[in-house]
């Protein structure tokens, strides 16, 4: 009969708890995901409007729906966190910000740029939605 190993188990997700930075970090990768499985519909939606009117009008009609919008948002949200945690790893790429204290502040001004830019692009949607209609 064996003993039991009574070495201490690795920390695992349920005791550790990840950096803010590697969060960033696999949410980068799954933005990248998103956006790449986004530009499918985003073709399809420029082919109609190309190739088919009636077709353009219903993709349209889908899109104007509350959750095409909020499709839309969704993926809008991960263009901007995609473009600003690209734009943190090229200055890792350069040398910068490896310091503890700043990958964590560029982490949160990351999902800051990221927020505010969203935002910025449906406010101005709506503005000029509205200013159309």
């Amino acid at each position: 009969m064996s003993q039991p190993d009574s070495r201490p188990l690795s920390p695992h997700l349920q005791v550790y708890r990840l950096p803010l930075t590697a969060l960033l970090s696999i949410l980068h990768r799954f933005t990248g995901v998103v956006l790449a499985l986004g530009m499918a519909p985003l073709t399809g939606v420029l082919v109609a409007a190309a190739a088919d009117a009636a077709l353009y009008e219903q993709l349209r009609a889908l899109l104007s729906a509350w959750w095409g919008q909020a499709l839309l948002a969704l993926w809008t949200g991960a263009l901007y966190f995609h473009l600003c945690t690209g734009i943190r790893h090229l200055f890792w790429d350069a040398g910068l910000g490896f310091d503890v204290a700043v990958a964590f502040r560029t982490s949160l001004w990351t999902v800051a740029a990221a927020l505010a830019l969203t935002a910025l692009t449906w406010l101005a949607a709506l503005w000029v939605r509205g200013m159309l209609a």
